[in-house]
């Protein structure tokens, strides 16, 4: 007997299934009610940790920086670049991981909507913890304009409204914390 297969329906195959759905309109949009149901906060006051007092052997500047960028990769930045924070001494280098985001998370509010946040936080977090466990210096900063600072390490441009744009997501990614570092690297 054939097949006969066009009429089952496969609701995910639906493009409009967002537009219609008002529990998914809920999950994307509409901020929690009680902050502590957010993992936003939690990752954000978590303290870091110590640096490792005796520094490990790394390679040239330039293998380093790519390990750098591998490492925040696995860990699930889409985009990692690196650039150099002129303007401070302590930490010379700045790295900036990007976030892929179907939803731009200024916008949509729900616990949904902020996954790409939390998946910057996640990211920014461990990595800078790698880099105090090799014996350096590493916190991230929430003060420095991640967007700016992801042009000044190639890895878009600025649209006139001050967004990322890149070649990869457009504007639909998000930028992390800032990560500050005295990791020896190189601009790339």
């Amino acid at each position: 007997m054939p097949s006969r297969s066009g009429w089952l329906k496969a609701p995910w195959r639906r493009t409009e299934r967002r537009s219609h759905d008002p529990y998914w309109d809920f999950f994307i949009n509409t901020p929690p009610a009680d902050r502590a149901n957010s993992v936003l906060d939690v990752i954000r006051k978590a303290p870091e940790g110590n640096v490792f007092p005796t520094r490990a052997d790394l390679h040239t500047p330039e293998v380093t920086a790519s390990h750098v960028k591998e490492m925040g990769r696995y860990l699930g930045a889409d985009l990692v670049g690196i650039t150099r924070l002129d303007d401070d001494a302590g930490h010379p280098f700045a790295i900036v991981c990007a976030v892929g985001a179907g939803d731009d998370p200024r916008e949509a509010l729900g616990i949904g909507g902020q996954v790409p946040v939390q998946n910057g936080l996640f990211v920014t977090f461990v990595l800078s913890a790698w880099i105090r466990e090799l014996g350096y210096r590493a916190s991230t900063a929430t003060s420095l304009d991640g967007a700016r600072l992801a042009v000044a390490a190639k890895l878009g441009t600025l649209d006139r409204s001050g967004k990322l744009v890149t070649a990869e997501y457009g504007t639909r990614v998000h930028v992390a914390d800032v990560i500050r570092t005295d990791l020896p690297l190189t601009a790339a």
